[in-house]
């Protein structure tokens, strides 16, 4: 027996020498290749935790009751998107288990196919790959719409890692040409809270189960949430999915078998988060005040950002002809500073590379000014 076929490496690795490179350089290494909160966890997120924390039985796989709530209150509150049944809720164990199983467990296998984006999240290709299914990269919803054998199509909207942002009027095309060919939509919107451009800064992201997107049914479509970014609790490992209830139902069902279960005491503490919006506004200033300073960076350094109009990256490559984004890194590592190869995130990224806004602000500061005298 055999493992799905997956590279031999893990992709993060190919970095190793440009970060001892980097840890050369006299003023330190400045590490903004991956998108790890760095900041305190909220207080009121921490006492939350701590006073659940007597859990002597075991949780429940579909949520508590009370945190199902929130997460309903918070999509009408903060994402436009009213009435949702609690009971169309399910938290998960952070988000990237759910990217990598859903595919499997919504039974999909050989000769199914599962479209995400171009540029991407590699753990949409690999959960269709170890599903058995085969993967498939397309913006263009007309590669796809007329197809028989897609069932599943992610959309990823504030994009990782570029940032762009997908429009009502997008997401409503693929809702439309999914649900003529009886394919499920999930969209991953773990950054929607980070909008930095108009009109989604004032007006927010559009989320998938919008009603101008449903049409007044969730029928075939999901969302997959996380707080790590948005709470700085990556190590709570706390995230849902919401949407079709059928769907919901049948996941709960599976994930009972697998005992994938969020834990009592950051089930308390997910409720109480998704209730505070004081501390998220907070977080997203501290981004706001690193991304400028980054961004002004950047620039000096004669580099150009695309893209990024939300999420915790910026999208970045040098003005005038084409380099190839291992080139890039490497200059960069040249200045004390390790970023993330666009090639990783598919091939059309390959003249890019992605930079976080995840380090401390001295280190923040420190990067920007060596671009700046770059």
């Amino acid at each position: 027996m055999g493992f799905a076929p997956l590279d031999d490496e893990y992709p993060w690795d190919a970095l190793a020498p440009f970060v001892e490179r980097a840890r050369r350089h006299p003023g330190g290494i400045v590490d903004l290749s991956i998108g790890t909160p760095v900041d305190p966890t909220p207080a009121v997120v921490r006492e939350a935790l701590a006073a659940a924390s007597d859990a002597p039985g075991y949780p429940t796989t579909h949520g508590t009751a009370t945190l199902r709530e929130a997460v309903s209150e918070w999509f009408a509150r903060r994402r436009g998107v009213p009435g949702l049944d609690p009971a169309h809720v399910l938290p998960t164990v952070g988000s990237k288990e759910a990217v990598a199983l859903l595919p499997a467990l919504l039974g999909l296998g050989p000769g199914d196919v599962v479209v995400h984006p171009e540029i991407a999240y590699p753990t949409y290709d690999v959960g269709a790959r170890l599903a058995g299914a085969t993967p498939l990269a397309a913006d263009d919803v007309a590669a796809w719409e007329h197809r028989d054998d897609v069932r599943l199509v992610w959309v990823n909207s504030p994009a990782n890692p570029h940032g762009a942002v997908h429009p009502v009027e997008h997401l409503q095309r693929v809702v439309s040409a999914a649900r003529r060919i009886g394919a499920v939509v999930v969209s991953d919107e773990c950054y929607a809270e980070l909008a930095w451009s108009e009109p989604y800064a004032s007006d927010g992201v559009p989320s998938l189960l919008d009603p101008r997107v449903t049409g007044g049914t969730r029928e075939g479509l999901l969302v997959a949430y996380s707080l790590s970014k948005q709470s700085n609790v990556a190590g709570y490992r706390a995230a849902f999915l919401a949407g079709d209830g059928a769907l919901v139902a049948e996941l709960v069902r599976l994930r009972k078998h697998m005992g994938m279960i969020v834990p009592a005491p950051v089930q308390a503490a997910m409720t109480v988060a998704l209730r505070d919006d004081e501390h998220v506004a907070a977080q997203r200033a501290v981004y706001a005040r690193r991304r400028a300073l980054l961004l002004a960076g950047i620039e000096s350094a004669g580099l150009v950002v695309d893209r990024s109009e939300a999420g915790l990256y910026l999208w970045v490559r040098p003005d005038g002809a084409p380099q190839d984004c291992w080139q890039t890194v490497s200059d960069l590592a040249d200045l004390g500073l390790v970023v993330g190869p666009g090639a990783f995130y598919g091939e059309a990224g390959r003249g890019h590379v992605r930079i976080a806004l995840t380090a401390g602000d001295e280190r923040v500061a420190e990067a920007a000014a060596r671009l700046s005298g770059a």
